[in-house]
């Protein structure tokens, strides 16, 4: 007879991303699993398949939680640029805290990119829908003369996500908010 799992799997998969998070997918053992998340190694393959599985599990867990946080404060903004700045400086927030853990998808991108491709595809969706959202954004902002037309809207759009990945790969380098949160104003300049 097959045994029942004695875990709840989301609690599991949420703390096997702070896990991830904080020491980097390489750092991490599954012995550090299972001791992290208290089940038994045979649970965690049983219920995973294999630390990839649960590293999947916990990145798309990064994904529907922080990243659609992400999305839908661009989607509560009053105007584009208080959108955006607020956008980028809650980033940095999340990126110094821990002592600048960073963000766990360009973290995964550092880290396992090139060679792991379902990190690259989620990693590479997160980034699209980041980008969709801006464009949008900011081609109502152009449309309402709220920003300069010099520069077209996906183009913006992609320079923020690059100018943003790049902030939290220095949050890990600098993790200090104040240090890093005036280079928001250096970036949004290219709204004007």
């Amino acid at each position: 007879m097959a045994r029942t799992r004695e875990f709840d799997i989301d609690a599991a998969v949420s703390r096997a991303m702070e896990l991830f998070w904080r020491r980097g997918y390489e750092a991490t053992s599954v012995r550090d699993l299972v001791q992290h998340l208290g089940i038994g190694q045979g649970s965690l393959y049983a219920a995973f398949g294999d630390k990839d599985g649960l590293y999947r599990a916990a990145l798309e867990r990064y994904r529907t939680t922080f990243a659609a946080a992400a999305l839908r404060s661009l989607e509560e903004g009053a105007d584009a640029r208080s959108a955006i700045r607020a956008l980028l400086v809650e980033r940095i927030h999340i990126a110094v805290e821990h002592d600048g853990r960073g963000c766990l998808l360009v973290n995964a991108a550092t880290e396992r990119l090139p060679e792991d491709q379902p990190t690259r595809r989620t990693v590479r969706d997160v980034l699209g829908a980041n980008q969709d959202a801006l464009t949008d954004l900011l081609c109502v902002a152009a449309e309402r003369d709220e920003i300069s037309t010099r520069h077209d809207p996906p183009t913006l759009a992609a320079f923020l996500v690059t100018f943003l990945n790049g902030l939290l790969v220095s949050s890990k380098i600098t993790p200090d908010a104040l240090a890093l949160e005036p280079l928001v104003e250096v970036a949004l300049t290219v709204l004007d």
